[in-house]
């Protein structure tokens, strides 16, 4: 199953039928957060990978407890949250406060619920990855390179396939987070495809515009 499919298919949907039912938002606005936040955590974690220390946290924490059963389990997402809570913690560390501010300014989510909703999303997210890991049978020293073929494999399946504004998303985002890194994956994702970090208006041609056809706009 590729990262598309994750986001595209059922468990997907699942996250996203959850968060309306408990927030009140419409299931298309958590897509397109899905869509962008999904690629974002991946790219925290391939870096973070680099180093040998977070990478052996990462290889033991996906072996105790992401084996990818809450991808057929839609009972875990809620159940899950908290975790995800602290997951984002160290995922994010001091940036979370910032991330969480653009996706919102970018999304229309307000900012008290983007939060919650990635707290559903990455116990998700590292099951995809712990099942993928699994699937490849690689150790820590393999996990970069693991997250930069999800991410990759992504990029060329969305770009390859816009027939829809949700492959759009994903490709302008991943496209973005792929090219001339800075090494800063927030930089490189929501800088990039959201027009220089986030606090202007939408449009330009880049995610707001985007996210305004899969919206039907604001």
């Amino acid at each position: 199953m590729s990262l598309i499919d994750l986001l595209t298919g059922n468990t997907g949907n699942q996250v996203a039928e959850q968060a309306e039912n408990k927030f009140g938002i419409s299931k298309n606005q958590v897509i397109a957060l899905l869509a962008v936040a999904t690629p974002l955590i991946i790219s925290y974690l391939r870096n973070k990978s680099q180093d040998a220390k977070e990478a052996e946290a990462l290889n033991n924490a996906l072996d105790k407890d992401h084996n990818g059963s809450i991808l057929n389990d839609a009972s875990q997402i809620e159940a899950r949250q908290a975790e995800g809570g602290s997951i984002l913690d160290h995922i994010f560390g001091g940036q979370k406060s910032t991330v969480e501010n653009q996706l919102s300014q970018n999304t229309g989510i307000s900012i008290d619920k983007i939060g919650p909703i990635l707290a559903m999303l990455a116990p998700v997210v590292m099951g995809y990855i712990g099942q993928q890991k699994q699937q490849s049978n690689v150790g820590a020293g393999g996990l970069g390179d693991l997250l930069g073929g999800i991410l990759g494999n992504a990029s060329n399946q969305a770009q390859a396939q816009q027939s829809n504004p949700l492959n759009d998303i994903l490709g302008s985002v991943l496209g973005g987070g792929q090219s001339q890194s800075s090494g800063n994956p927030l930089n490189d994702i929501l800088g990039s495809v959201l027009g220089g970090g986030g606090n202007q208006q939408q449009g330009g041609g880049g995610l707001g515009s985007i996210l305004d056809n899969i919206l039907g706009g604001k």
